[in-house]
């Protein structure tokens, strides 16, 4: 289990998925370690990893390391279980909901895309920092959109600092990740804080996610409570967006035929508009059949998920493996998205495997996977309120890549290794998987919701 304490935290961090393989490898499907600072059970056993997430509330409640909990705080919605967590979600869900999308998220993400790239004529530019800067500063805009051009400036480098520690060994000593973290989250909410404080002075009526938070009464939310939950939607957005919208452009860059279907698609669009500068709309959005093919395919090829964390509260015996009480439990699922049973070529990208054979979208192949790999959606209990918000946030880049190619813009990825990374810090509000009904599933299916279990393997994100 490696040294005392730092336990083998470096190896899983520095090494990632090779170093599950290697540890599958020598112990099997079910392992011990010790990362984080904790005692840990790996699980790549996939009949054991659906137990696990079905049966979160019979002796396991989510296990975020320490730092992640300190870090992104203990009132975030990932964090709590039970009533604390069916009260947070209710009013996370509702502002994601379909009228919502349609009539403010939507409308504002196209005019923040447009401006994202607007002055890009000409110019070189490092994809995997416009991505970045593009997922927080849309989310942020979403949140705080009348502040967000004056504190934006002084918030970003501070929640790089909080992003950075979020995933490190709890060691609160000047020059540690954790130290720089824990600073920076204090930034972080003096920053929210000021904007909350200037708004109940206010009589002035915001539209945005805070402004709904502060004064919904529905909400009930306590200041803290708003800002972990604020934290914890720029935190679990932020690099599953940017990385998503990163490799997107780089695997069509790589696929011409892909990148020639794609450009189509948004053409037909583009016909259908009075002007350049018509924003995007729902139709547009549920018309774009190829472009949903190649985030699902983005997302099944880069996995920038690949498990979750539980925590045990009592000992418990699993595949004859007593786990002790305190320990926990990573559900590793990577591993799916390259099952050559579930797709033929597994590592190659092929969009169209996403397209029924009738050439009028994936349903077919939503349902299939839906029953095969999620027999979760009957009872499980999480699900991610943020899918939908990352959804469009990709499905709109995809679009503004046209733009880019008209602008002559050369985009590169400076760092190689950065641009294949695979992130093991964005869990945020991580695989909460809810029971579907056939509304829901028309629902997730209308928005394009990749399938993929926010654990790394195929389920809704």
């Amino acid at each position: 289990m490696g040294w005392p304490f730092l336990g083998e935290t470096f190896e899983f961090i520095k090494q990632g998925p090779k170093y599950m393989r290697g540890q599958r490898e020598r112990y099997g499907n079910v392992f011990k370690s010790h990362i984080l600072g904790s005692p840990t059970v790996i699980s790549m056993d996939l009949e054991l990893n659906r137990y696990i997430l079905l049966n979160e509330s019979k002796g396991l409640i989510p296990g975020y390391p320490q730092s992640m909990l300190d870090i992104l705080g203990h009132l975030n919605i990932a964090a709590v279980s039970g009533p604390a967590h069916k009260h947070m979600r209710s009013n996370m869900l509702s502002l994601v909901g379909t009228p919502l999308i349609k009539d403010r998220l939507l409308p504002r993400l196209d005019k923040y895309m447009r401006i994202h790239v607007s002055n890009w004529d000409g110019l070189v530019v490092d994809l995997q920092e416009k991505t970045m800067d593009m997922a927080l500063m849309i989310a942020f805009k979403q949140i705080a959109e009348a502040e967000a051009n004056l504190v934006y400036g002084d918030f970003k480098p501070e929640f790089e600092k909080l992003l950075a520690g979020s995933l490190s060994l709890p060691i609160y000593f000047p020059g540690t990740k954790y130290y720089q973290g824990i600073h920076g989250r204090k930034n972080v909410i003096k920053i929210l804080k000021g904007i909350m404080e200037k708004r109940w002075d206010s009589k002035v009526v915001y539209d945005d996610i805070l402004e709904y938070l502060l004064r919904d009464m529905d909400a009930k939310l306590n200041h803290d409570e708003v800002i972990d939950q604020i934290i914890t939607i720029l935190y679990s957005g932020y690099e599953t967006v940017s990385t998503t919208s990163m490799m997107a452009v780089k695997y069509l860059h790589d696929h011409p035929q892909a990148l020639q279907e794609l450009r189509d698609e948004h053409f037909r669009i583009q016909k259908r508009k009075t002007s350049a500068e018509e924003p995007l709309n729902w139709e547009d959005i549920k018309s774009m059949k190829f472009t949903r093919a190649v985030v699902y395919e983005t997302l099944r090829l880069a996995t920038v998920i690949n498990g979750v964390l539980r925590k045990t509260t009592e000992d418990m015996t699993l595949n004859g493996f007593v786990i002790p009480k305190g320990w926990r439990i990573y559900v590793y699922t990577r591993e799916i998205n390259y099952d050559p049973f579930l797709y033929p070529a597994p590592f190659q990208f092929n969009p169209w495997r996403w397209m029924a054979s009738t050439g009028e979208g994936s349903d077919a192949v939503f349902d299939q996977l839906l029953a095969a790999l999620c027999p979760a959606f009957d009872s499980c209990s999480r699900c991610c309120q943020q899918q939908r918000f990352e959804a469009l946030v990709v499905e709109a880049d995809a679009r503004i890549q046209e733009s880019i190619r008209k602008r002559h813009v050369l985009v590169t990825v400076t760092n190689e290794e950065s641009a294949a990374r695979v992130s093991y810090a964005s869990a945020g509000l991580e695989n909460d998987i809810r029971t579907v009904t056939e509304e829901d599933q028309q629902q997730l299916r209308n928005l394009f919701i990749v399938i993929q279990f926010r654990s790394g393997g195929v389920y809704p994100v």
